[in-house]
């Protein structure tokens, strides 16, 4: 009867790990001697561990990730010049602290929305909420939003999270509404909030999906003021891989 009590209250406490080692905790603890204060405290730490983990796994759940990438998994030697060192510092988060943006620059297929990712799992290790998008759902999200009177809500979730991470910017024009949408974007989280953008293109060829020459100097001023720009030179690592998988093939 106790022991049905006692797992109701831990259930209502929600207290699962107490629920779960309560038992072994008691028996490791009467065997070592240990007084109740050790035994309490290494319940209480199992259960902040759980809870840690299952916070992490809920932020990348909730950024949307399109998949899992690591810092670990990616082939920094494929890529001159892209220096390794400052993007593990940049896995450190200061950044987002201070709200600075990141830029990945470079043609497709070396590795920019890996690194992406990657940051952006590292910021939800660090207890950061994240958000993911491609340029285009983005914008898309952002026009439906002011069709159907939602905007102002959709761009206070945009200005809240800690990081967003704009993938594939600059891969498709953008209409008139469109380039003034993810203008207002980036005007609302400049000093707000980190961003960390993609693109295939350079700063100056910015104009091509933005079609406004002043909107597009104005944008770039918001995003590279408090920014680390990182350019990704080298032949696209994707190509690379699947020709040396036909090559395996072919042997």
């Amino acid at each position: 009867m106790n022991q049905a009590i006692l797992e109701l209250n831990l259930k209502q406490l929600k207290l699962p790990m107490f629920s779960k080692h309560h038992k072994s905790f008691a028996e490791y603890a009467t065997r070592n001697n240990q007084p109740y204060e050790e035994y309490l405290r290494a319940l209480s730490e199992e259960e902040i561990v759980n809870r840690d983990q299952n916070r992490v796994k809920n932020l990348i759940k909730q950024a949307q990730f399109p998949f899992i990438k690591t810092l670990v998994d990616f082939a920094f030697e494929e890529i001159p010049g892209l220096n390794a060192k400052e993007v593990f510092r940049l896995s450190e988060c200061g950044y987002i602290e201070r709200s600075e943006n990141i830029c990945f620059i470079g043609q497709t297929g070396t590795g920019k929305t890996h690194l992406s990712i990657a940051l952006g799992v590292e910021a939800c290790k660090k207890k950061k909420t994240v958000l993911f998008f491609t340029a285009a759902k983005l914008v898309n999200m952002l026009l439906e939003a002011r069709s159907e009177l939602q905007l102002s809500r959709l761009q206070k979730r945009l200005i809240k999270a800690e990081l967003v991470i704009l993938d594939e910017l600059g891969y498709l024009p953008l209409s008139k509404e469109g380039a003034e949408l993810l203008f207002q974007f980036f005007a609302d989280r400049y000093e707000n909030g980190a961003t960390i953008i993609s693109s295939n293109l350079e700063f100056a060829d910015w104009t091509k999906f933005m079609n406004d020459p002043t909107m597009t100097s104005a944008l770039l001023d918001r995003i590279t003021h408090h920014s680390h720009i990182l350019t990704f030179n080298g032949e696209s690592y994707r190509f690379k891989q699947s020709m040396k998988k036909k090559k395996g093939k072919e042997v």
